[in-house]
């Protein structure tokens, strides 16, 4: 058989692809937000698992060395006037994002505790395990307009595995991304060291480094539909003055974002950032998002609490708003799309499920490198014998 054949389809002729890619044209999502509106489907109140912590040099850590407590400002009705661009760039060092992580810190976590799931040990088998943002960007796909997304799917001892893959377009972007931005986003990890202590009652330290490498993430199952749910997603901070200090209500997002001064500039905010702030804490479960806003010199003029649960009245009555009933509705479509399509069980099989805006989602089908994400250290642990005492090598590729 050859490599590569034409063949007729539909009256236009395509070009097969190689034996590891193998197209599915018929296989498509649709995202127009009007398909998806209706009732609000279920979700199930997330509740933690567990947690990680990852060092200053990006090692795992099954443990809540890295979790930072919520310690604002007093509330005198001044300014904060926190310097966001302080520390930059001499005391700024950044995640090397060139490094592939896939699910591996998740998975190392789920090694630990295959035996004692909540829900027994057939609960994984049923269950998609997945990063926080990977249904992030799900649910903000039916407004998005400009960045557009792969993730790749395996299927392994029954549970779906999802992994976002880079695409062409962002890993572009990031390489070219021009110094002003890479100061912005050095600005949202600053406001956090102004935020956070490292212990309840204690203070804050801007002086220090700004390490992005360092991360507590909340382990948590939910059920979507029917679709049980295992993600994992960092946490900025936790509340100690809570009403409640059960995780994962007792936990805080911290944003910043530039300063509005006009109508036009707060409905661009309720329109776009909001939406992509209400998906990320609702998701987990996080009730508020504490926000920043910065002058353009840099500094926080003032802090303002968005409820998460309250979020969607900023843009009820905005017809070009969003609706997080049709976020979640396409949320639980594609996941349905994903189990009716990821059927084989084969951790070296991937299912990569691609998406642009104004387009379908479509899915393409991969054999192994470079494809495969799920580690060889993950699949061989799993497959012993579950009655052994688990043990987690650490990730070795």
């Amino acid at each position: 058989m050859e490599s590569r054949r034409t063949k007729r389809r539909a009256g236009k002729l395509e070009v097969a692809e190689p034996w590891n890619k193998l197209l599915l044209p018929a296989l498509s999502l649709p995202t127009d937000p009007a398909l998806y509106v209706g009732p609000f489907p279920f979700y199930r109140r997330p509740s933690e698992l567990g947690c990680f912590s990852l060092d200053a040099q990006r090692q795992y850590h099954g443990d809540a060395r890295a979790l930072r407590y919520y310690c604002p400002p007093p509330t005198n009705g001044q300014s904060p006037n926190f310097d966001l661009r302080d520390g930059y760039p001499d005391r700024y060092r950044p995640r090397d994002e060139e490094v592939q992580e896939r699910l591996d810190h998740l998975l190392c976590w789920v090694l630990e505790h295959r035996g004692r799931l909540e829900g027994g040990p057939g609960w994984l088998a049923g269950a998609i395990v997945t990063w926080r943002g990977h249904l992030t960007k799900l649910l903000t796909t039916p407004y998005e307009r400009q960045e557009g997304w792969q993730l790749a799917a395996s299927r392994f001892q029954g549970t779906l595995y999802l992994s976002e893959v880079e695409t062409p377009a962002a890993r572009a972007q990031r390489l070219t991304r021009p110094p002003l931005l890479q100061e912005l986003m050095y600005m949202g990890y600053k406001f956090e060291q102004y935020m956070c202590a490292d212990k309840p009652g204690g203070a804050t330290d801007p002086s220090g480094e700004v390490n992005t490498n360092v991360a507590f993430c909340s382990v948590l199952r939910s059920r979507l539909g029917n679709h049980p749910l295992l993600f994992s997603g960092e946490v900025d901070c936790i509340d100690p003055q809570a009403p409640s200090t059960q995780p994962p209500t007792c936990y805080v997002e911290l944003k910043t974002s530039k300063e509005m001064h006009s109508p036009g500039q707060r409905k661009s905010f309720y329109r776009r950032k909001l939406l992509k702030w209400w998906a990320q804490s609702f998701l987990p479960g996080v009730p508020n998002v504490v926000a920043g806003f910065r002058n353009p010199e840099g500094f926080v003029c003032s802090l303002k609490t968005f409820r998460t649960m309250e979020m969607f009245e900023y843009v009820r009555n905005d017809h070009d708003g969003w609706n997080p009933s049709v976020c979640m509705n396409f949320c639980a479509a594609f996941l349905s799309f994903a189990q009716n399509t990821v059927v084989q069980d084969d951790p070296r099989l991937v299912y990569l499920f691609s998406w642009e805006p104004g387009s379908p989602v479509t899915v393409s089908e991969h054999r192994d490198a470079p494809h495969a994400f799920l580690p060889t250290w993950y699949v061989e642990a799993m497959t012993q014998d579950l009655l052994s005492p688990p043990k987690t090598p650490s990730p070795k590729d």
